[in-house]
């Protein structure tokens, strides 16, 4: 069996990242009424379903320890939001950086997925271009 807090991180990004894609799907919805990209989320979301089928994610839910879990507690930065850009901004790292750590951990315990969990993660990188560039949204940081 691979390393329990290696099927923690997998699965605790697994949730991070599909609640993620769910926010921007939302913001894209109704907040943006942007019909196509709200497509591509949704797709990139169910794309992600895919793991489901593996082995090691079906095992890391047994390893979760959400009552124990240091990052239950919400801190003074997840507080700070003002707008709907701030929201999509948020939301895309956290779905980047959650891609890349599954990505990589994936190489550890089951190489089969990493292909797919890459792609989702360049997919997303276009995606986060199309939401600011040439659209209402800008950066919260520039």
């Amino acid at each position: 069996m691979p390393d329990k807090g290696i099927l923690r991180i997998i699965d605790a990004n697994f949730n991070r990242c599909k609640e993620g894609l769910r926010v921007i799907e939302d913001l894209f919805r109704f907040a943006a009424e942007e019909e196509s990209l709200r497509k591509k989320t949704r797709a990139y979301r169910h794309s992600l379903d895919k793991l489901t089928r593996s082995k090691t994610l079906r095992k890391a839910l047994s390893c979760r320890n959400s009552i124990k879990d240091p990052g239950r507690k919400v801190d003074d930065l997840e507080l700070q939001r003002k707008n709907t850009s701030d929201l999509f901004y948020v939301n895309f790292q956290r779905v980047k950086e959650s891609l890349r750590v599954m990505e990589e951990c994936f190489k550890l315990v089951e190489p089969a997925y990493v292909s797919l969990v890459k792609k989702i993660r360049y997919d997303t990188y276009t995606l986060e271009k199309k939401a600011f560039i040439g659209k209402a949204f800008i950066r919260p940081d520039r």
